[in-house]
């Protein structure tokens, strides 16, 4: 991707970016539309953009429709690993843009984010205050971390089984586990979290 966009002129880089701020992944408006709210005299101005935009896929066509690529939102992702133990020197190659939506499918109609509240997960590295990505699913598989629904509320924990003996196991040596008195339902499982620092 990064090749990619040096294929662009400046202006070209310009327009694209404005293209993004302006109409986020939306279906982009008529070349009449934009041409108005870019300040253009003339939609074949738009065109032109376009069709380099088009040639190196910074922007895809479904039926009629135009897209930006999905692939250019989101933070850049950088090759380079970031050490957390002693300095190494910083590369500045980039790999790709990284977005929550593609990494997470968070735009899937199965998967949702939560706020955690609490510290029983704490030891699996989940916080108070840390959003977790949580995709529908009944069928966990023992050591999976999940959202449950035990006697009419609702956790977050290790899904545990053992023969017929199904637990909610904390990740915190101050809380017990948890066994269903009445009824438990799984709504689904953990397949990431995210935390803000600022």
């Amino acid at each position: 991707m990064s090749i990619m966009i040096n294929m662009l002129t400046q202006k070209q880089k310009s327009f694209f970016e404005k293209l993004k701020a302006t109409y986020g992944k939306d279906p982009l408006p008529s070349f009449e539309n934009i041409a108005c709210e870019f300040g253009f005299k003339h939609k074949n101005s738009v065109w032109q953009y376009f069709k380099k935009l088009k040639e190196y896929s910074f922007i895809n066509s479904i039926g009629e429709k135009f897209f930006i690529n999905p692939e250019h939102f989101g933070a850049v992702l950088f090759a380079t690993p970031v050490k957390a133990g002693f300095p190494s020197p910083a590369e500045d190659y980039v790999e790709r843009r990284i977005s929550l939506d593609n990494e997470f499918k968070i735009d899937s109609p199965s998967t949702f984010m939560f706020t955690v509240k609490g510290d029983s997960m704490i030891d699996a590295g989940i916080f108070e205050d840390d959003m977790v990505v949580v995709k529908r699913k009944s069928d966990p598989t023992s050591g999976d971390i999940v959202l449950a629904c035990v006697d009419g509320e609702y956790t977050l924990k290790i899904f545990r089984k053992k023969g017929q003996d199904i637990y909610l196991e904390p990740a915190n040596k101050n809380y017990d586990v948890i066994k269903a008195q009445n009824s438990m339902e799984i709504f689904g499982i953990v397949t990431g979290s995210v935390r803000r620092f600022v």
